[in-house]
């Protein structure tokens, strides 16, 4: 039989226990896991890829949603990352600020952003963070003076040479107005084509059309994952792909879905880093 003393022992060691483990995932997931950030590499192999091509390498980036948990200084330490990489190519799918509206900060996003090297380009497509709160305009300026391209339905060409491949953009499916047909209108069926859309569940209607790859964020990978469970809530036009990679059935293209840097609504993460991710291009002579 329990003594007084062993059972108030056992009791407050049941109930520190009870207290703590919330209390610890509480800290980890705001604290800490949010800055665990992680570079993922992915090979990217096709016959469309030019050899002059091979080892090229894009950075894809999304959904830093400054302002909310997520500092000036912490952008910067993400730039040194990115940069120390050497990309080629830098790709950016929206969501640059939590709120628009109510941000006072730009020119020291600007200035972070602008030191980003890429010897091809940096190019970006909005989110629906960047059109909400009467951003649109300010998401633009603030992207040109960093020497962002804006890809909003259109596509541009990287040459090297006589070969090329070709960066495509999609405006935002939420709050814009996103054309596929007017971004590859330019473009002819067998030349290689990365496509930048930041909602992912877009891909149900772009896999139709000549697209090898599509980059999105928005999902934040849910941001809160359990175990045997997965993500917990994921937001509209991201509920079918939510993170990592998926091929389609009868379909070439490849959809990457990045759980992005920052986080919104919660200031939370768990099971659920944030990330970049880096695609390095190889010519392949499968068919």
């Amino acid at each position: 039989m329990l003594s007084r003393r062993s059972f108030l022992k056992k009791a407050l060691s049941f109930l520190f226990f009870w207290i703590a483990i919330p209390s610890g995932v509480y800290y980890y997931a705001r604290e800490i896991e949010p800055t665990l950030l992680t570079i993922h590499k992915h090979p990217i192999r096709s016959p469309k890829i030019d050899a002059s091509f091979d080892q090229c390498k894009i950075v894809h980036f999304s959904d830093t949603h400054v302002g909310f948990q997520y500092s000036i200084p912490q952008l910067n330490d993400l730039v040194t990352q990115i940069n120390a990489v050497n990309p080629d190519i830098i790709c950016f799918t929206g969501d640059l600020v939590d709120n628009p509206y109510t941000f006072n900060k730009f020119e020291e996003v600007t200035k972070a952003l602008r030191n980003l090297q890429a010897t091809y380009g940096k190019y970006w497509v909005y989110g629906n963070h960047d059109h909400g709160g009467y951003g649109t305009e300010q998401m633009k300026e603030t992207m040109v003076a960093a020497q962002f391209t804006l890809l909003q339905n259109e596509s541009i060409s990287i040459h090297k040479g006589d070969a090329h491949i070709h960066i495509a953009g999609l405006d935002d499916a939420i709050l814009g107005k996103p054309h596929i047909e007017d971004a590859l209108q330019h473009i002819k069926d067998d030349a290689f084509v990365c496509l930048l859309a930041h909602e992912p569940d877009i891909a149900d209607s772009v896999k139709n059309h000549a697209v090898d790859m599509q980059l999105s964020g928005h999902s934040h990978g849910g941001q809160i994952r359990l175990p045997f469970i997965g993500p917990l809530i994921t937001p509209r036009m991201a509920r079918n792909y939510v993170d990592g990679s998926y091929q389609f059935d009868n379909h070439p293209m490849q959809l990457f879905v990045s759980r992005g840097i920052g986080t919104t609504r919660l200031p939370f993460r768990l099971f659920c880093r944030p990330e970049f991710n880096v695609y390095t291009l190889h010519h392949t002579n499968d068919e």
